[in-house]
């Protein structure tokens, strides 16, 4: 018979070197990296239309949908709009979830459904 032998374990030791310098500001390096020359400078309407594009946020995740797949997420948020509007008859107190379902849905279902609800024969919620 032949002796089998495993092979032995091998530790890996990895020495980490400290450098005296100090690190660059991150945000600095960034776009240093992006940009070759300065940023021109803006006015003050150009820098609120900045702060606004800056403010877009989408939907926030929500656990019930976990997969790639978000049609289902997108009807769920129509509807939780239709049924605020339905409990609190209010569209301004409601504006934030009408923009959660359309940052989520694509334009083209909405506006699908807008019609159908203004036709009364939407399948969903009847607000």
């Amino acid at each position: 018979a032949i002796p089998l032998s495993l092979p032995t374990k091998r530790k890996c030791v990895f020495k980490l070197h400290q450098t005296t310098s100090t690190m660059p500001d991150i945000t600095d390096y960034k776009l240093n990296k992006i940009f070759t020359t300065p940023p021109p400078e803006i006015n003050q309407e150009e820098q609120a239309l900045l702060n606004q594009v800056k403010a877009v946020r989408t939907t926030p995740r929500d656990a019930r949908f976990p997969a790639f797949n978000q049609a289902g997420h997108c009807w769920n948020r129509y509807n939780e709009w239709l049924v605020c509007v339905k409990q609190t008859k209010d569209d301004e107190g409601c504006k934030n979830l009408r923009y959660m379902a359309l940052s989520v849905c694509p334009s083209l279902w909405t506006e699908k459904w807008d019609e159908e609800r203004g036709e009364g024969i939407y399948p969903g919620v009847k607000a």
